[in-house]
């Protein structure tokens, strides 16, 4: 019987497991493990139902070899990637976007559009955070072209960002003023104004992906890459701090989340102690 509209799990052979999480593993550098084996199966379930596939080792086989757009493989991703998030979270980090690493950068930059990217960007909730804090806060967007990107593996949360619809949670700690000035009510819901939709343009990308990433190779300036490489194992670490590091323009930034460490990672980086926020510097020559 199946629970919530989930289908029920199907029993799985360890050694049929431990494959498909080395295979998830390799395609996106997330590791599974058994401790979210109970989390995988029901997944794993409703995506096998969904394909028509009895057993866990038909439908890796056709991940591997029936799947050449990555359709499925997307479907899957969607469905074991979690995504939770609220507008202005470690709301330090804007601070020393908007009081510090912004005119820092405007003034090696002047004339260029600087641009940031969050990744992952989940829902839309940072990326927006980032256009709404900068709006707010720093006057330079009066003179300075600024772009801003968000990314994330998921493309089912990727629509909900364009759509730009949020629930009471996920607008909480926004400060009443900017809530009132751009959102207006949907509902039991609040949508972003369309002018800060419009400032953000929403794109998939896979950090894991070497070759997928070559195309952002010195694209930004300042990169939000929260609360996602705790999700990876030592190798995978060195390897993301690897994209990010070529993604960058010399003297770009990296905003970790407040438990990540890049200096764990990858000796790439210069630290920065600012007065907001630590964060993470490609050495500009």
């Amino acid at each position: 019987m199946s629970v919530s509209g989930e289908a029920a799990a199907v029993p799985v052979a360890a050694e049929d497991y431990a494959r498909f999480c080395d295979f998830f593993y390799r395609r996106t550098g997330i590791q599974l493990g058994a401790g979210k084996r109970y989390f995988v199966d029901r997944r794993l379930a409703d995506r096998m139902e969904a394909t028509g596939l009895p057993s866990l080792r038909g439908y890796l086989l056709k991940l591997r070899y029936d799947d050449a757009e990555g359709a499925e493989l997307q479907q899957l991703i969607n469905a074991l990637t979690v995504n939770e998030t609220y507008f202005y979270r470690e709301e330090y980090q804007l601070r020393a976007l908007s009081a510090e690493i912004m005119p820092e950068l405007a003034a090696r930059h002047a004339g260029a559009p600087l641009r940031i990217w969050s990744l992952p960007c989940s829902t839309g909730e940072e990326p927006y955070s980032i256009a709404l804090h900068l709006t707010a806060n720093w006057t330079g967007l009066e003179t300075v072209d600024v772009e801003i990107v968000g990314s994330d593996i998921d493309t089912a949360v990727l629509a909900r960002a364009r759509a730009g619809l949020y629930g009471a949670r996920a607008v909480q700690h926004l400060p009443p003023d900017l809530l009132q000035r751009h959102f207006v009510r949907a509902g039991e819901a609040w949508r972003i104004s369309a002018a800060l939709r419009g400032a953000v343009r929403f794109t998939t990308a896979n950090l894991h992906d070497a070759a997928a990433m070559r195309r952002h190779r010195g694209l930004y300036d300042v990169i939000f890459c929260r609360n996602l490489l705790i999700y990876f194992d030592d190798v995978s670490r060195r390897t993301a701090a690897e994209m990010l590091y070529e993604a960058l323009r010399p003297g770009g930034f990296v905003c970790l989340g407040h438990s990540e460490s890049m200096s764990r990672m990858s000796s790439l980086f210069t630290v920065r102690k600012l007065a907001h926020a630590i964060v993470h510097q490609r050495p500009a020559a």
